[in-house]
Order: C-alpha cells, then sequence, then structure tokens
C-alpha cells in the first residue's frame, strides 16, 4: 500500500512488514497540525481503514524533530479554517465541517491493530488529543503535554473529554481540561497516561519494543479486544457532542478576545 500512497507534504508513512510508522512531518513548526496536514491525516486513515489486506499489526505515531506537535497552528486562528468557521452565522452551520476537523485521526481507534504514540518534546492541544487517541503512550521523561484549548476560550473538541476520563482518574482528567495544565514525562506516567516512561535518547527504542510486543500477540484477539473496549458507537455521538459545543465556544467573547490577543503573535 506504502507506494500507492500520494506525495503528502505534512506526514510521512512507511512501513517494515508488520509494523507502519506516521510522522508528523512540520518540524520547523515543531509539527503545529495545518488544514492541510490535518486533511492529510483523514486521507492516510480513510487509505488504511480500506486496506483490509494489510499485514500491519501496529502503527507507531510519532513527531519529527525534537517535538510530537504542539496542536493547531495559531495562523488557523487568525487566518484558516478555525477563523473561518467562527464566522459561520450559527452553531448549526458549523457542525459538518467542524467534525470534519475534529474527526481528522479518530480513524486511529478504527484501525484493525494497535497503535503507538511516541511523546517527545511538546504535545500540546490537538498533539495530546492525538496521543490520546493512540492506543499505548510511550513519553520522554522531559516531554511536556496539555490541553491548552481552554486558554483560547475553546474546548478540546478532538476526543480528549471522553478518553482522558477513561485513561486517569476523573479528577485528575478534569484538572488537565479545565486548567490546561502542562505536566512532564515523569507526572504523565505517574497518573497513568503514559505506559512507559524514558530518557529522550531511549525513546526510539522503547517505541520499537512495545511495537514488538504487540505483533507478537494474535491479531484476531487483539482486535476483537480493541472493538470491545471501544465501545460500539460511544466515541462517534461523544465527539459529535463536542463539536457542538465547540462551535458555540467560537462564537463567544472569549474566543474573539483570544483572537485579538493572538494577532500579533509572529509564526513560530
Amino acid at each position: 500500500m506504502t507506494s500507492d500512497l500520494p506525495r503528502y507534504r505534512s506526514l510521512r508513512f512507511t512501513r517494515t512488514k508488520h509494523v507502519g510508522r506516521l510522522v508528523l512531518a512540520r518540524a520547523n513548526r515543531l509539527n503545529a497540525m495545518s488544514s492541510s496536514m490535518l486533511g492529510e491525516l483523514r486521507d492516510l486513515g480513510g487509505r488504511l481503514l480500506a486496506d483490509r489486506d494489510s499485514a500491519l499489526r501496529c502503527l507507531v505515531v510519532s513527531g519529527d524533530g525534537r517535538s510530537f506537535s504542539t496542536g493547531l497552528d495559531l495562523t488557523e486562528f487568525s487566518g484558516g479554517v478555525i477563523a473561518e468557521l467562527a464566522t459561520r452565522p450559527s452553531p448549526d452551520s458549523m457542525i459538518g465541517d467542524g467534525l470534519d476537523l475534529a474527526g481528522s485521526f479518530e480513524w486511529l481507534p478504527r484501525l484493525p491493530y494497535p497503535s503507538i504514540a511516541a511523546v517527545r518534546g511538546h504535545a500540546y492541544g490537538g498533539g495530546f488529543q492525538l496521543a490520546l487517541a493512540c492506543d499505548l503512550r510511550v513519553f520522554a521523561r522531559d516531554a511536556l503535554v496539555g490541553l491548552t484549548e481552554s486558554r483560547f476560550g475553546l474546548v478540546p473538541d478532538m476526543g480528549a473529554t471522553f478518553r482522558l476520563p477513561r485513561i486517569v482518574a476523573p479528577g485528575v482528567a478534569r484538572e488537565l481540561i479545565l486548567l490546561g495544565e502542562i505536566i512532564d514525562g515523569e507526572r504523565a506516567y505517574q497518573i497513568g497516561l503514559a505506559n512507559r516512561v524514558v530518557d529522550a535518547d531511549e525513546l526510539d527504542g522503547a517505541v520499537q519494543e512495545l511495537a514488538e510486543k504487540v505483533v507478537g500477540q494474535s491479531p484476531t484477539a487483539v482486535a476483537a479486544a480493541r472493538r470491545l473496549l471501544r465501545g460500539e458507537g460511544e466515541e462517534e455521538a461523544r465527539l459529535l457532542a463536542a463539536v457542538r459545543e465547540q462551535a458555540h465556544c467560537l462564537r463567544s467573547e472569549h474566543f474573539r478576545e483570544a483572537l485579538r490577543a493572538l494577532a500579533d503573535v509572529e509564526p513560530r
């Protein structure tokens, strides 16, 4: 399948036998998620889901360079898809496109095989939510992660509101979501967010070791267990609910204040 993929500009996908590797490839922007990257994620996801003859048994998700992903690119607030959505005449008029945006990596839990997030550097906002969409997470000890949406008058609408409380204690999930606090890899491991925590220079080796363990399991049993863990139809309904709430946030004065504050922010 790899040879049939289009030439992505913001992603790289490779495979070696049973392990696929998806790399966010905007290192000069700390892998911030542009509209183009999100569109490419949706395209790749559709192709992987359709590839029923694949020998893949595991997908590793990582970021190029020194960060996993700092979340949505700030230019999307000032002149991109988020800014455009905010000008829609009503919350209902935002739902369709908002659901496409929020569901850019919703295909990850629907793959017939597990995924592993290899988190180094930063994983903020949408980047954090991408890691949450994976089955397993390996963190560099000095990684910094947080759901920073509330700082912009928004809610995390890409799965964090229903995935994070399944992974960590409900009170901890509320603290991370409501306060937008940033924690490091060591703390992430202590609260159960990270399955493994290692020094940054050991991250690739630790992820490879975990991927090999995944590949060694029965793919039929693993696929069945993942379907049961996911819950049929539940995630789709909760994602839609999050997008509806986001639509109201985008029309709020708090978001408009955030836009004004970002107007003079220089690209990183």
